[in-house]
């Protein structure tokens, strides 16, 4: 029996080492190469079902057996960048470049790390590194540049860009951004002069050209480059604001109008250009009037301008000069394309009028202006004065009184209503009426002094 009972000890003992054996053997045996393939590949499936702590504890392993592998710090930066573990992440991409610096793989890490942490200043540096593998991450350097305000930087590379691989849309719209900083402007002047200088036949470089030095009201040099322009590129509407000053030097009219009608119907060219064109060939209308009916055609090319009325410019051209007749023209034209009354244009037009003795025009417009502006002085003097001259002295003395009490600190004003007021009283016979004004106004005029 003893006998038996230590057969059966000892049978339980074996089977007990035999199922041991059998349960740690494999992981014994294995060579570390194979052991390192089954957590590596581990590693990959539990990252594919986004296990991404177990798939860092089987890479910790894999690192155990073989410390110095750069793939699988890669792998380490890609799974704990994907848990937003950043601090990890990058340091694991970068011990991965330490150890393989010819990998830009391990470099993109380290950027995506950056990028997801806005921390662009480090991308920079990442970026410049990755551009030795591919020129093509330059693109990226501009953007980064933008994103940290290095300006100057970024307009550099975007230059360079523009001449090596071609212009893009996000990069015009980077420069368009720099270059509303007056300070960065002058650096992209001596950029496009270099360009034009290499690229003569470029029509885009002398329009950018154009447009920064009307931005800084440098118009010498605006037409300096448009000669160049035109020079070169004899077609291009930009050619046509030197054609044109060149036409009328040489009095070659017909020339010089269609080259001014090219560059009104112009949508690329500045309005300020238009503006100086429009107005040298007013100054030459005034010497050679035959013109006169190019010069009202070419107004309507401003039509739609909202800053300046263009008639009304004209006609404070010919007031100055005292050509009555064309004031009141171009005035009037002004007004009608007006969508509300100008009140500067009509006391113009009625200075105009007393200028030419036109009196009923005056009373009449006067009179249909203080019906939209009762309270405008200027309106009820200038009836007044109308009246005085139409002999209707009652009905000069009445709007003048009404018209006293709007004359708010306007001396000069004061003294020409007391003066018409006289004039009233004295076509009435009312003599010390008309000594009270004329005095008033006389004693007015002192104290202007």
């Amino acid at each position: 029996m003893k006998k038996f009972v230590s057969l059966m000890i000892m049978l339980v003992l074996l089977c007990n080492s035999a199922l041991s054996w059998g349960q740690t053997e494999p992981e014994d045996i294995k060579p570390d190469e194979n052991k390192f393939k089954d957590y590596f590949f581990e590693a990959l499936k539990h990252k594919a079902i986004e296990n991404y702590d177990k798939a860092i504890v089987a890479l910790e392993r894999c690192l155990k057996i073989d410390a110095n592998n750069a793939t699988i710090y890669h792998e380490l930066g890609k799974n704990y960048l994907a848990l937003k573990d950043y601090k990890n992440a990058y340091a694991d991409f970068e011990k991965a470049y330490s150890l393989d610096p010819k990998n830009k793989w391990f470099l993109i890490g380290m950027y995506d790390v950056d990028y997801a942490t806005k921390d662009y200043a480090d991308a920079v540096k990442v970026i410049n590194k990755l551009i030795s593998f591919d020129s093509k991450f330059k693109e990226d350097l501009t953007s980064l540049y933008m994103n940290i305000g290095e300006f100057d930087k970024a307009l550099a590379l975007i230059n360079e860009l523009n001449e090596t691989v071609g212009k893009s849309e996000r990069r015009e719209n980077y420069k368009i951004q720099i270059l509303s900083q007056g300070k960065y402007q002058d650096a992209e002047i001596t950029n496009l002069v270099d360009q034009i200088n290499k690229y003569p036949k470029v029509e885009e470089n002398y329009i950018s050209l154009i447009y920064l030095y009307s931005k800084k009201d440098d118009l010498e040099k605006v037409l300096e480059t448009a000669r160049k322009l035109e020079t070169e590129i004899p077609n291009s509407e930009w050619a046509q604001v030197s054609l044109f000053k060149n036409y009328l030097v040489a009095n070659e009219s017909d020339k010089a109008i269609k080259a001014m009608n090219i560059v009104l119907g112009s949508a690329k060219i500045d309005s300020k250009i238009k503006h100086r064109i429009f107005n040298e060939f007013l100054i030459y209308v005034n010497t050679h009037p035959e013109f006169t009916a190019d010069l009202d055609k070419a107004i309507s090319y401003f039509d739609n301008d909202s800053n300046v009325n263009v008639a009304k410019e004209i006609g404070k051209y010919y007031h100055n000069k005292k050509q009555w007749d064309k004031a009141v023209k171009y005035y009037q034209l002004g007004l009608k394309k007006s969508t509300t009354p100008d009140v500067e244009s009509t006391l113009l037009l009625m200075d105009v009028y007393t200028q030419s003795s036109e009196f009923d025009k005056m009373a009449k417009m006067a009179s249909e202006m203080l019906e939209l502006y009762p309270a405008q002085p200027q309106f009820y003097y200038y009836a007044g004065l109308a009246y005085n001259q139409l002999k209707q002295f009652k009905k000069a003395k009445e709007i003048l009184e009404i018209g006293m009490d709007y004359v708010v600190e306007d001396i000069t004003l004061e003294i020409n209503y007391n003066i018409q007021l006289g004039e009233a009283y004295n076509g009435l016979g009312d003599i010390n009426k008309k000594v009270f004004y004329f005095s008033k106004a006389d004693q007015l005029l002192k104290k202007q002094k």
